[in-house]
């Protein structure tokens, strides 16, 4: 039986057997064969994964093994650190739910959401930016004509979008769908509010004409936040950061031949803009609002009384995807 030596505070955290210790000589084994150490801790555990079958999996999981390992040793957690990890990890799993996905909020949160927008959407000179879905996306929403106003409340500063789908040499596409959506002027979508908002507000799906034009009725978006009161919005106040989302709308474009595009366009003049919580801004995606001062150009561009409010072009710069939207 061997005894260990107990290490005093202040010393260093490895612990050493005071007899006993096992070497070449006297076991006939070499002392790094496949035993755990602080050095060669990546390197067994990635050992232990050789026979996986997958080699994708496999990939993934020896990088992940590395890299945590890695982190693990720059950081030195103390037991107490690992604890508080691990009841973060736990809590985030507890609040998940059919409607609410704290483990994506996470992801968003870090950057990690578009990172993997950014490297799965790498796209030729002339092409849109893309961005995240987020969570309030709803199939099905109706389709209209030109022109229709998808405000179904009347709340809000008017607002008209107008702009062109092309593809990346800027000629046009008739026909192609944009799937639109957005908060109201208070910050909130219609599945947040049931009962409050008619159901399906501010959402809507357009078809462009022949020379790829769409143009159609809603009112000013709002900035709002994200979720923050689980484990995400905790850690977000831990690291001095605010939740809030800056004002956007959502489109979805899509047409025969063509990739499809998810995409917003955001309001210039947000107080977030530069410290989007999910860090889904891009600059080509900030979109120029043209105030309209004259009453009748408002009511011309049906815009209603409220001559002071904007048109809604479209991106600032011409970066056009397969498919996208162009300014007038």
């Amino acid at each position: 039986m061997h005894s260990t030596g107990c290490v005093p505070i202040g010393s260093s955290r490895k612990a050493a057997l005071e007899d006993g210790e096992m070497t070449e000589s006297a076991t006939g084994h070499e002392t790094d064969s496949g035993y755990f150490s602080e050095e060669n801790s990546a390197d067994v555990v990635i050992d232990r994964i050789a026979a996986a079958t997958d080699p994708r999996l496999k990939q993934i999981m020896a990088s992940a093994i590395r890299h945590l390992h890695a982190f693990v040793k720059e950081v030195e957690p103390t037991q107490e650190e690992w604890g508080k990890a691990i009841a973060f990890f736990t809590e985030t799993g507890q609040i998940c739910n059919e409607w609410r996905q704290e483990y994506i909020l996470l992801s968003d949160i870090l950057g990690v959401s578009m990172l993997v927008d950014a490297i799965n959407n790498r796209k030729p000179s002339g092409a849109t930016e893309t961005t995240v879905l987020g969570p309030f996306h709803v199939a099905d929403a109706p389709r209209y004509q030109h022109g229709a106003n998808i405000c179904l409340d009347g709340k809000g500063e008017p607002l008209l979008v107008q702009g062109r789908v092309t593809d990346t040499q800027g000629r046009p596409i008739a026909g192609a769908l944009l799937d639109v959506w957005q908060a109201n002027d208070e910050g909130f979508y219609d599945v947040q509010q049931k009962g409050v908002q008619p159901e399906m507000n501010l959402r809507g799906i357009f078809e462009t004409d022949t020379d790829g034009r769409y143009w159609f009725r809603s009112v000013r978006p709002k900035y709002y936040p994200i979720p923050d009161d689980g484990p995400v919005g905790k850690l977000l106040r831990q690291m001095g950061r605010h939740p809030y989302r800056p004002a956007h709308i959502h489109f979805i474009v899509g047409a025969a031949g063509f990739e499809p595009i998810t995409t917003h366009i955001f309001t210039p003049d947000c107080p977030y803009l530069h410290s989007d919580a999910v860090f889904g801004v891009k600059e080509d995606l900030i979109a120029d609002f043209h105030q309209v001062n004259d009453a009748n150009q408002a009511a011309e561009l049906g815009l209603g009384e409220h001559q002071y409010l904007g048109a809604l072009a479209g991106p600032r710069r011409r970066h056009r995807d397969p498919v996208t939207h162009q300014p007038t």
